[in-house]
């Protein structure tokens, strides 16, 4: 499994596949009524049964690799250092742990150092996301009431 800085967007060949692939997977999988549908692997006519939700994941990744997207899966239990926790969010070490001592992002500590679970920082992400969307729709707002945006 790639590492978080090992993520690498597609090649444009493989852009093209993954759509490609993904469009006629998703078509697929809304004819499937197996829990663990069997597929066949053409090159070794080899059959091998998939759960379900590891198909629509799978068309997931297809549909964002076709995107242009880089992929990276990780299990929602990992846990990452702080370090790798900074990257993700983009922002400095320092920065991040500033954030765990003011407690908007719960951590455990092993001695000295700090561990944080994935998800809590990928949550802490999307609601940062979604306030800065806010904000951004907030002043958008107030430029259109005073006529910023009259030409």
């Amino acid at each position: 499994m790639n590492s978080l800085n090992d993520l690498k967007k597609p090649s444009k060949d493989e852009q093209m596949i993954a759509l490609e692939s993904y469009n006629a997977l998703a078509s697929m999988l809304s004819q499937l009524r197996s829990d663990n549908p069997e597929i066949e692997i053409e090159e070794t006519q080899e059959k091998i049964k998939i759960p379900m939700e590891a198909l629509k994941l799978f068309a997931k990744v297809l549909k964002a690799m076709g995107q242009g997207k880089p992929i990276s899966i990780v299990p929602m239990a990992t846990e990452l250092t702080t370090q790798a926790a900074a990257e993700f969010l983009g922002c400095s070490r320092p920065h991040f742990v500033k954030l765990l001592e003011e407690g908007k992002i719960p951590f455990t500590k092993i001695g000295k150092h700090r561990r944080v679970k994935f998800e809590d920082v990928a949550e802490y992400k999307a609601v940062q996301k979604k306030n800065q969307e806010a904000l951004l729709q907030d002043i958008m707002k107030s430029d259109e009431d005073l006529g910023l945006y009259d030409s």
